[in-house]
């Protein structure tokens, strides 16, 4: 009889729960790697082990993840988040497992990298300049309006801000010339989508585009996500150019990969690429979508055992709606039991509750949870969505300077 296949996945939280249970239902063993900061709620039920990993640095996971390796290899490792992305990369590079490659790892960590590796491939993108410090990009902002500031290699629109008059350079150079390295970038005009796929030996299997609604500038933190959205023949040609592209550049062996790009007029410019399941609870809807399920799929790749034929095309239609509110207390909350009782609604899961605090909404971090929603066709799918916006509300009381 064959020993059963084994999965180590390194970083759980709530988002990678999935994985574990897309193992136990394979029937695929589990070890896992669980940091400090959510050990207390970690599944004990799915794993046969967790590590503890203290702390949340990168390399802090890489010897928590070689460790894990050391002591018994397993078929196939997962690092679920950004910080887990590198050191699983080290690993499954050291022992022959299957991985996204450590160069795409680690060009995927650092935007500047990534503009660098880019540009020398002839991938579109914006023009861009890579400073130690925001004040010396004080000219070329100046030059360059409108422009965006960003970090190297945070995510969830963390530090991403638009500036666009001489004065708010000003400003933003007073603000934040001691943050240390940052890239400057000339804004993109035009709607923001990602595209998510599973690749095997370079080679996609499956890919999906989303539609991505978010807050006006200066911060551009996401509202909703519409997936299986179809861009249109030539628009799709244009993306396949610039995703094949990114793969070629990236070395991309086999992951999952998630690119943000906007549509602009003369066609799609890369935003950034992330080798790593993305976030927002992105799989679950791509999921429902599709009719498939996208962390079983994972699985199987990470592990090396046979896919099944996986669609090419949507058979339903879901979004993620994300809840926020003014800054401020909250002192009540309208409208779940409504909205769990539509018949498109999937699941509610706020993240605050009455007495919590809201902060300025700056970025993802900052909203109050998610609506999860499936529907039968696009426009059923709007009115759920219009639905949950105009019923689930947050009454805050304004906090007194």
């Amino acid at each position: 009889m064959t020993a059963p296949r084994e999965l180590l996945l390194a970083g759980v939280g709530t988002m990678g729960r999935p994985y574990l249970e897309a193992a136990a239902r394979l029937g695929v063993r589990a070890r896992a790697l669980e940091s400090a900061a959510t050990w207390d709620n970690r599944p004990t039920d799915l794993a046969e082990r967790f590590y503890r990993v203290p702390g949340g640095h990168e390399e802090t996971w890489a010897g928590a993840v070689a460790a894990a390796v050391a002591e018994r290899v397993p078929d196939g490792l997962i690092g679920f988040a950004e910080p887990q992305v590198v050191a699983a990369a080290l690993a499954q590079q050291r022992h022959g497992l299957r991985g996204p490659s450590l160069h795409a790892a680690v060009v995927s960590r650092n935007k500047a990298l990534q503009r660098a590796l880019f540009g020398a491939h002839g991938v579109a993108q914006p023009e861009h300049l890579h400073v130690a410090r925001l004040g010396e990009a004080r000219d070329w902002m100046l030059q360059h309006l409108p422009v965006v500031v960003k970090p190297l290699s945070l995510s969830g629109s963390q530090g991403v801000e638009l500036i666009r008059t001489p004065e708010e350079v000003g400003e933003v150079v007073a603000r934040r010339d001691g943050e240390g390295q940052l890239l400057v970038e000339t804004a993109v005009e035009g709607p923001e989508f990602s595209w998510e796929a599973l690749v095997r030996e370079g080679e996609v299997l499956f890919e999906n585009v989303t539609a991505k609604e978010t807050t006006p500038p200066p911060y551009f933190v996401e509202l909703v996500h519409r997936c299986g959205h179809d861009l249109g023949p030539e628009p799709a040609s244009q993306v396949r150019e610039l995703t094949s592209g990114v793969l070629r550049a990236l070395g991309m062996d086999t992951g999952l990969v998630h690119l943000e790009f906007r549509l602009s007029a003369t066609g799609p410019v890369l935003m950034e690429v992330a080798v790593r399941t993305p976030g927002d609870y992105l799989p679950d809807a791509i999921g429902l979508t599709f009719g498939f399920d996208l962390y079983e799929a994972m699985v199987l790749l990470a592990v090396g055992l046979p896919l099944p034929a996986l669609p090419e095309r949507p058979v339903s239609h879901a979004a993620t709606v994300f809840l926020t509110a003014a800054p401020g207390t909250i002192t009540g909350i309208e409208g779940l039991d409504e909205v769990r009782a539509h018949p498109a609604v999937v699941r509610v899961r706020p993240r605050k509750g009455v007495g919590d605090t809201v902060g300025p909404l700056t970025s993802s971090g900052r909203r109050l949870g998610h609506v999860l929603v499936d529907a039968g066709s696009p426009t059923e799918r709007e009115d759920a969505v219009k639905f949950v916006r105009e019923t689930l509300r947050f009454s805050v009381t304004p906090q007194v300077p």
